[in-house]
């Protein structure tokens, strides 16, 4: 793909791994697509997550657990005991605290080597910028397209990559937007707008309270999320650019929906 460089290009490839991060982190070494390189990467990388709910909670963990050098969290709300059925990085003794407070002290305790900021606040239009001063990566994990359409647009206007996901009560879906960038054609990859040119009227999606949802499912999608997170940050693989990755929990089955920049102007 070409383009002018982003944050996540410029992350610096240095800061020796220290001992103990070598032997925490082997099995990612082995790995011909990450090796020692990669995991640098990931030690410098700074990677901001909106929500730490369903989906961020998977997303955290991985990413801390894979050595993301700097975790922002975003989130406003206090953990309650209804959340503790899918929200797995907070324990039962977290109940009354601030989410981004109880996710921080998750993460130390799954890896000491990453640095988190907690931002207890929303993700809007009006803070956009500042929140995503100094990360190289956004993951959104929230549950309303308003916030979603604000992380979409700050993250192009500010050319940082974004992972996004949603879940339904046992389906899923997610992908990556780097709308900027043009594709080995030549052809400029989509935006969320393309994807999604309008947020449906008020009322029409019901809330995982309204509904409900199985537990495990916001696992599977924020699990794949942090994988994405993972690939554009060691330039493993083929992230999921153009392409909206579909889960169907009920019958076990995935599936790939290709869609691309719209003809009209935005």
């Amino acid at each position: 793909m070409t383009g002018d460089k982003t944050r996540l290009d410029r992350i610096p490839g240095g800061d020796a791994l220290a001992p103990d991060e070598i032997e925490r982190y082997r099995r990612h070494i082995v790995l011909s697509e990450i090796g020692g390189a990669g995991q640098q990467r990931l030690k410098n990388a700074s990677v901001l997550v909106i929500g730490a709910g369903g989906l961020g909670a998977p997303v955290l963990q991985y990413l801390a657990a894979a050595g993301v050098g700097h975790i922002g969290i975003v989130d406003d709300d206090i953990v309650a005991l209804s959340n503790l059925q899918r929200q797995v990085i907070h324990a039962t003794g977290a109940i009354g605290q601030k989410k981004v407070a109880s996710a921080a002290t998750a993460i130390a305790a799954i890896n000491p080597h990453v640095r988190v900021t907690a931002f207890e606040r929303r993700f809007t239009p009006d803070t956009a910028t500042q929140l995503l001063a100094g990360f190289d990566l956004l993951v959104d994990g929230s549950d309303n397209f308003e916030t979603r359409y604000a992380a979409a647009d700050a993250a192009e206007a500010t050319r940082v990559p974004l992972v996004t996901g949603a879940v339904g009560r046992f389906d899923g879906s997610l992908t990556v937007l780097k709308p900027w960038e043009t594709d080995d054609d030549g052809k400029t990859n989509p935006a969320y707008r393309d994807l999604f040119p309008e947020a449906p009227p008020p009322g029409v999606v019901p809330s995982c309270a309204e509904v409900g949802i199985v537990g495990a499912l916001t696992g599977v999608i924020g699990t794949l999320m942090a994988m994405e997170a993972i690939k554009l940050i060691t330039g493993a693989g083929e992230p999921l650019v153009g392409r909206l990755l579909l889960y169907d929990g009920l019958a076990a089955r995935f599936d790939v929906m290709r869609y691309r920049r719209r003809k009209e102007a935005r």
